[in-house]
């Protein structure tokens, strides 16, 4: 694994946790925000060949969006 995968691996993980936190705590903005980055990282993945399919669970980014 490159360094380059290794550290958007690392910031997917780290907004997917941010994610979860805000989920518990029902606040619809803050879910919005990390599920774009995490969108946003996933992304930058893509565009250099990276395969991220086991790096989040998709379920977690349903219904994502404000006034979902």
């Amino acid at each position: 694994m490159s360094e380059f995968e290794a550290a958007l691996r690392t910031k997917v993980a780290e907004a997917g946790e941010t994610l979860r936190e805000a989920r518990q705590a029902g606040h619809d903005y803050e879910i919005h925000l990390h599920s774009a980055r995490i969108r946003d990282l996933l992304d930058r993945a893509a565009q250099h060949g990276v395969d991220t399919h086991d790096w989040i669970d998709s379920a977690l980014l349903e219904n994502s969006g404000l006034g979902h």
